[in-house]
């Protein structure tokens, strides 16, 4: 076995792991808070984490058998035919849950009086159904068609083409024409439609965190303008603070956008371009690009959900109640519950009041002697 098999299959095995750990704490999480499941944006996550599970079940462990040197993997064509259809399925149902995620912000941001009558768990059902019957129709196509097996050169169930599965006689040029016309279709439909949406949404995020920030370094500049005699440390400070808010938003843009092109981008300009060219793709490449994809699945727990407050805060709570401990944030929800009523002062007054009448009477009885 190769040298670049074995760190491909490691780098695969350690996705893997990522993966199902990851997004495992983010299901952990959303059962454990009511808070997290009553908010519109968790049923997007749910949904692409839901994803992410399936794909780092089915498809990754099969690649990992075919760099092993198990190719075609074990299973069967069947299980090659439908590990192929959820590869289809699953990737393209992400992508379509990364922008519904990325639209939802954007009315966040953009309309925040109106924004719990713009986005109902209703128009999240409706959104979720349609990416579903997008991903499903686009599935389904190639199954009917005969166009899912074992690819050699990404090592994987996934979409083949005429040069990767060699029929007696060879694909008909009509059927390469029509299995390049769908190939492109679907990322354009997928890929490339996300893509935009994503940059749309996520600039004007940008552009209007950006207004607020103006307004509050205004609003802070003149602050510092008119306390004379502020410690110059302290404006370094509101300086620093300022300069550290408009990096934050840029970060979570980039964070956003950037996952997403970089993880998909080789993936599927590889598909793209062997199409029209003679010259077959390295397999180390294609495995390579196909691992990048594969690591989307790892990377979304953290870019969409375990980096926030909100679920930091959920899986304290959830190992602080593993350990058999009381956070300081529950423990004051009690007290101010009135669930806490020991009052350990109590006693003790009706102590000493009931030793003052036993005093008494022994000061009687020693005077009457």
């Amino acid at each position: 076995m190769h040298a670049l098999d074995v760190a491909l299959s490691a780098l695969l095995v350690a996705i893997i792991v990522v993966s199902l750990l990851a997004n495992v704490l983010v299901l952990v999480c959303f059962v454990y808070s009511a808070e997290i499941r009553r908010q519109v944006p968790g049923l997007f996550v749910l949904n692409l984490t839901g994803c992410n599970l399936l794909l780092a079940s089915s498809s990754m462990p099969l690649t990992v058998a075919g760099l092993l040197g198990h190719a075609p993997p074990p299973g069967g064509h069947g299980l090659c035919q439908l590990v192929g259809f959820l590869d289809t399925f699953l990737t393209a149902n992400s992508m379509l849950s990364m922008a519904a995620l990325s639209i939802d912000r954007w009315v966040a941001v953009v309309f925040p009086l109106s924004y719990h009558s713009r986005m109902r768990r209703r128009d999240a059902v409706i959104a979720l159904a349609y990416a579903w019957l997008h991903s499903l129709g686009f599935a389904v196509a190639p199954a009917c068609l005969s166009w899912l097996g074992y690819h050699r050169q990404y090592a994987s169930c996934t979409l083949c083409n005429g040069r990767a599965v060699r029929a007696a006689g060879g694909p008909s040029p009509s059927s390469r024409a029509h299995f390049a016309a769908y190939t492109v279709a679907l990322h354009a439909l997928t890929f490339l439609l996300v893509l935009v949406v994503l940059c749309v949404t996520y600039l004007k995020v940008l552009q209007v965190a950006r207004f607020h920030c103006k307004r509050i370094d205004v609003i802070t500049m003149q602050t510092l303008v008119l306390l004379v005699d502020i410690h110059p440390s302290v404006r370094q400070r509101c300086l620093e603070e300022q300069r550290k808010r408009r990096q934050r938003a840029t970060r979570k843009i980039s964070t956003f956008i950037g996952t997403f092109v970089v993880c998909f981008t080789p993936y599927v300009l590889t598909r793209v371009v062997e199409l029209f060219v003679a010259v077959p793709i390295s397999p180390y490449w294609g495995v390579l690009c196909k691992s990048l994809a594969y690591s989307k699945a790892a990377c979304d727990p953290f870019v969409y959900s375990l980096l926030r407050h909100q679920y930091r805060q959920t899986c304290r709570d959830i190992i602080n109640r593993f350990l058999k401990r009381r956070s300081l944030n529950s423990s004051g929800h009690r007290e101010e519950n009135g669930k806490v009523e020991k009052k350990p002062s109590i006693p003790e007054k009706k102590t000493e009041k009931a030793e003052k009448p036993t005093q008494e009477k022994k000061a009687g009885t020693d005077s009457a002697v």
